[in-house]
């Protein structure tokens, strides 16, 4: 593992941005992330709306985002390169939240995954 991996130059939000073309790079992975991404999203949407509304909506987001998750661990596993071995739990989260709601997201709007589609 690299100095970078292990200090994560720039912080978390750039240092995932700046690895993510590397593992996401497999037409079958970007469709995956493509697809769940948005059920992730839906997923934790719920979890937080169960509070106020509907208890029913926590266990069904919680199964919606874990689902998600699960499918592209999948996906994962189809790249060429493996994903950075996590810290520990709070890294897990942290990570993962992160790369669902804003990594992914840049990587789709700014190009990312066009570039890496064609490839």
């Amino acid at each position: 593992m690299s100095t970078t991996h292990e200090t994560r130059e720039g912080g978390l939000l750039e240092w995932q941005l700046t690895l993510y073309p590397d593992n996401h790079s497999d037409r079958r992975n970007l469709i995956l992330h493509v697809l769940t991404v948005p059920l992730f999203w839906a997923g934790t949407v719920a979890m937080v709306t169960a509070a106020f509304s509907a208890w029913w909506l926590a266990p069904v987001g919680l199964f919606l985002a874990v689902l998600a998750i699960a499918l592209q661990g999948r996906g994962h596993k189809l790249e060429s390169n493996a994903p950075v071995p996590f810290r520990g739990p709070l890294d897990v989260v942290a990570r993962i939240f992160v790369e669902q709601w804003i990594t992914f997201p840049r990587f789709l709007l700014s190009g990312g995954f066009a570039r890496a589609w064609r490839r």
